[in-house]
């Protein structure tokens, strides 16, 4: 919902005077408009408003989990209300599909607040004027230029109504919101001009006969604006928008005038909003060098990095509006802190593989310059083993950002772990030190040393190993979002050489991991998502590696349906592992409603006691998925079953946790 506060800006901004209603008379009055009519204000006041939208639902009966309200409303926010009067909502748009329909709704503040009540009579009409605007907005946001909006209050148009107007009765006060879509329009006749007239609109998406809405124009805008930007341009914009629609011929015409501005690079930077978090180091985190060319990509990627510290609760990094005595751009970057300190429990649970419980706490600045500490402990297999055969792990971990340059990171870590798998059982202590770097906004690479001490028994007998190795990994990760994708690619490569100073033997461990994942549908509600892996270890033979350092597969993060380590070589039944490795899986991910998914799925996979896979023994599971998506990411519950099961192989198995499964 947009405040009147910001109403009126906008209205100021556009040379509109307050109460003039420039967009619903434009709309009204559409039948009576010559065939071509200038929509620069009502179009520019729609493009700004649907850029600003900012939903608030509340519902009675509040309901929260880990400080996020999953449904309701706290009476304290009714407390200051002065003069509260309830109402009710009805959206009335016989001729909307259900896209616009949905579109209308979600647009509507007096909808998206229809249980909270507003000061008095005079609240109410002015939320219905705003809520007028933002539905006209809503219509320019699906191309059509020729819809009516009407508001009435007891059956009273708003127009019509008195600024003293008291609204009494029983409550809630009936409002009624009747929209006529109108035509869908396509663009026209499109000129780019200023600096952008060497341009194709049509490489902005400002296509004869494309998509008109509001939305593709500020996507187009800002594309445009983003290529200037690009040849190092700080102050390129957009100086002047003259948008006309023909209506006889329900077209709509685009100029956009553009200013490019100089080259410029990189002026002083100055940082807001810091507290505890060290200023200069924050500035050295951006990584924008004085007199370095002006980049938007750099610009994002300081950012970006600035929230990865983690110790941010937002990040705003803008250039100014004017030069600098030198010609370069000062650049602000202002920060709101976040609590440092957290502590948190997890749960994951399998039928397959019984309960798991971790607990953690941590510390995200602990030194001023963003270091991190983070303690864990975790038991798992409870319920699926005996209370002796538990499995244990507790772990340090400390990092350090920014010691070799703003794109690197320092981290040691100490994990000791005591586990009873079907594999194998194990004890170890195991300590590394590293640094990771990050090359582009979408590539890292890290390396580190790591010596692992463990005595392991398996069914090769009893063991010691003293490995010392040396892990890299490559990461290319260009997803739209970390927690639930729906676009875009990651590729994982890694190596491990390994010695065991106690043993003698020497090997590699090699693995590669891609997925992808692509959305079928324009609204992003069906998704492809499929995952591919592939290792091997060569140098040493099966029972020269640690169990713990074999492959397997099976259970909740790999071949759903089997047990953990099910998949692969035995021996009397026990998984012995193997030294080659390959696994696939393929999710159909459908969005039913904005927090419920369901994903069929299929997974395989295969583990070899070769150096590579033979894949002459494929095991394969299918299932289906329930996602509850959250803002901290899905949860999900998953069922499988095994297509071709084995002699001891379970009947089926339910996993669930949070996240998606890749």
């Amino acid at each position: 919902m947009v405040s009147l506060r910001a109403l009126q800006k906008l209205r100021s901004n556009l040379g509109v005077e307050p109460g003039s209603d420039v967009t619903e008379r434009l709309a009204r009055n559409a039948e009576k408009w010559a065939p071509r009519r200038r929509l620069s204000r009502a179009l520019a006041c729609a493009l700004l408003c649907s850029s600003a939208v900012l939903l608030e639902c509340r519902n009675a009966a509040a309901f929260e989990i880990f400080g996020i309200r999953l449904w309701g409303s706290d009476d304290k926010e009714d407390a200051g209300i002065t003069d509260p009067l309830r109402y009710s909502v009805a959206i009335e748009a016989p001729d909307a599909d259900d896209n616009l329909r949905k579109r209308l709704e979600n647009a509507s503040g007096l909808k998206a607040d229809e249980d909270r009540p507003v000061s008095g009579s005079l609240g109410l009409m002015a939320k219905a004027r705003a809520d007028r605007e933002q539905l006209v907005a809503a219509l320019y946001g699906d191309a059509r230029y020729d819809g009516v909006v009407t508001v009435s209050i007891q059956g009273r148009d708003i127009d019509s109504l008195p600024p003293d107007a008291e609204f009494t009765g029983p409550q809630p006060i009936p409002v009624t919101i009747r929209v006529e879509p109108g035509r869908k329009y396509t663009l026209g006749n499109i000129r780019l001009e200023g600096d952008a007239a060497d341009l194709l609109g049509a490489d902005y998406g400002l296509i004869v006969g494309g998509d008109a809405s509001s939305g593709a124009i500020l996507k187009a805008e800002a594309a445009i604006v983003r290529a200037l930007k690009e040849e190092g341009r700080p102050l390129a914009r957009v100086t002047g928008r003259e948008v006309v629609a023909d209506h006889a011929s329900t077209m709509l015409d685009v100029t956009l005038t553009v200013a490019a501005g100089p080259v410029a690079g990189y002026g002083e930077t100055t940082v807001e909003g810091t507290e505890a978090v060290d200023r200069d180091f924050t500035r050295y985190m951006t990584g924008l060098q004085r007199g370095h060319q002006y980049s938007p990509e750099e610009m994002d990627r300081a950012r970006d990095r600035l929230l990865g510290l983690e110790v941010f609760n937002s990040v705003t990094v803008r250039e100014t509006e004017a030069l600098d005595a030198d010609g370069n751009i000062p650049i602000n970057v202002e920060v709101s802190e976040r609590k440092f300190r957290y502590l948190g429990l997890g749960a994951t649970a399998s039928n397959t593989e019984g309960l798991g419980l971790e607990g953690y706490w941590g510390h995200r600045n602990l030194f001023g310059r963003a270091e991190k500490l983070r303690i864990t402990g975790s038991i798992s297999g409870i319920g699926a083993n005996d209370i002796s055969e538990l499995n244990y792990n507790a772990g340090i971990m400390f990092e350090k950002p920014g010691v070799v340059g703003p794109a690197s990171k320092f981290f040691t870590n100490l994990n000791t772990v005591y586990e009873h798998p079907d594999a194998y059982d194990r004890f170890s202590v195991k300590g590394e030190v590293g640094l990771s770097y990050e090359l582009t906004r979408q590539q890292s690479v890290s390396a580190e040393v790591a010596l692992d001490y463990s005595r392991i028994t398996d069914s090769f007998g009893k063991h010691e190993y003293l490995i010392a190795s040396v892990p890299l990994q490559y990461v290319f990760d260009n997803r739209d979002s970390k927690l639930n994708p729906t676009k875009g690619f990651r590729f994982l490569a890694y190596a491990e050489p390994s010695y065991d100073l106690k043993g003698g033997a020497a090997f590699v461990k090699l693995k590669g991991e891609g997925s992808a994942y692509r959305a079928l549908d324009e609204a992003g509600k069906f998704v492809a998502a499929g995952r591919v892996g592939l290792g091997s270890i060569l140098g040493a033979s099966l029972p020269e590696v640690p169990a713990d350092r074999r492959f397997y597969a099976g259970g909740g993060g790999s071949v759903r349906g089997y047990a953990y380590q099910g998949i692969g070589p035995k021996d009397n039944g026990q998984p012995i592992g193997g030294l080659s490795w390959f696994e696939t899986s393929v999710e159909l991910r459908y969005q039913m409603t904005d927090t419920i998914g369901v994903v069929p799925f299929v997974d395989a996979g295969t583990v070899s006691t070769k150096q590579f896979p033979d894949f002459s023994d494929v095991k394969v599971g299918a299932g289906v998925g329930l996602r509850y998506i959250t803002p901290f990411g899905p949860l999900r519950v998953d069922a499988a079953v095994p297509l071709n099961r084995s002699p001891g192989d379970p009947d089926f198995g339910i996993y669930a946790g949070i996240g998606q499964a890749f």
